[in-house]
């Protein structure tokens, strides 16, 4: 840039506007986040991560950030399914993080062009907490609900979410699924029985009277009163028990841990934002922030120390991941379309 000054003016006038000129060019440069006088991080989230995000995360990160960098950091926050929000930011909302219950929904998102930096290199691939799949019932049991096939039996009311909309929901179904496949393994000692897992998935979804658009749109319906049973995450039920419901947690023989990603939408992050974005980021796994997780009844993404402090948590006997159908990229055609949607849901 070129400054000239009309060197007939007075000297102190020519130098006045050279200070003015070069302090005019210097406010258009780059300022430093710490600088600057706040951020906004947009985060959207499944359904059940909202307690956890609001009451511990944020303002655990914005407090560092503020001790360390002098910066105000505050975020704005949705909830919905995982695939309501994974739809939402396809749309074009202004989410800068998302935090989804499924990966097939992270994959989505990257073919999208929504994102495309690699969340599995963050830590743990990417995975930030995990919970078990369990059998919520009414106080006392009244329908004597013990596993996941006792949800077929007549007259038991069902309330499931809908997998179209809600990653739990695609969770659940592979709990079904994949608990009896497992536990006809350990019975047989062979192969598992894909015709019995096939016939308790479709009884029990003979009995679903309630398909909400998310686990915690399924868990407010029956804590209005509707329904026998609600298959969702351990920590509804922990929170429903911290918060008073009448209600008793079934933890079935063999269920499903679910394993949730959290990912930068890297389209939406400016140059500006992303300092703070990758800090709170590589936040999400600090002790601090997985001690919070715990807290709200997550389990710890790798720290099996910290899941320890909780002492809600229940024993699951025969334990499995997604990756006990070779992970999303097959459990989602295999399983939720091929079985769920042509074999149990056309039939009922």
């Amino acid at each position: 840039m070129s400054i000239r000054i009309n060197t007939r003016l007075p000297r102190p006038v020519a130098a006045f506007l050279v200070v003015v000129v070069v302090l005019a060019a210097s406010s258009c440069l780059p300022t430093p986040p710490s600088s600057t006088g706040g951020i906004n991080i947009t985060l959207y989230g499944f359904s059940i991560m909202k307690e956890s995000l609001e009451k511990s995360i944020f303002p655990g990160f914005a407090a560092k950030w503020k001790n360390e960098h002098g910066q105000e950091v505050r975020f704005t926050s949705s909830f919905a399914g995982s695939e309501t929000v994974t739809n939402q930011i396809l749309q074009g909302v202004g989410a800068d993080v998302a935090i989804l219950s499924i990966e097939r929904d992270a994959q989505r998102l990257q073919k999208g062009g929504f994102v495309t930096s690699d969340w599995r290199t963050l830590p743990n691939k990417g995975i930030v907490n995990k919970t078990p799949f369990v059998i919520l019932v009414r106080k006392g049991n009244p329908k004597g609900i013990q596993d996941f096939p006792d949800l077929a039996k007549p007259g038991v009311i069902v309330i499931h979410p809908d997998p179209v909309s809600s990653g739990g929901a695609q969770w659940s179904l592979l709990a079904i699924y994949g608990s009896e496949l497992k536990k006809s393994e350990k019975q047989s000692g062979g192969e598992p029985d894909q015709a019995r897992a096939l016939q308790t998935l479709r009884a029990i979804w003979a009995n679903v009277k309630s398909t909400p658009g998310s686990a915690r749109e399924a868990r407010t319906q029956f804590e209005l009163g509707f329904g026998d049973a609600l298959i969702t995450y351990e920590l509804e039920g922990l929170l429903m028990k911290q918060a008073g419901a009448p209600i008793e947690i079934i933890v079935p023989e063999s269920t499903i841990f679910s394993e949730h990603p959290a990912i930068v939408i890297d389209r939406n992050v400016t140059a500006t934002e992303r300092p703070v974005v990758d800090a709170f980021m590589q936040y999400l796994w600090s002790a601090e922030a997985q001690r919070g997780f715990v807290k709200a009844h997550f389990r710890a993404a790798t720290n099996e120390a910290l899941t320890k402090e909780n002492a809600e948590f229940a024993q699951i006997k025969i334990p499995f991941t997604v990756e006990y159908f070779g992970g999303w990229d097959k459990a989602y055609p295999d399983v939720i379309e091929n079985v769920f949607r042509q074999q149990v849901q056309k039939k009922k």
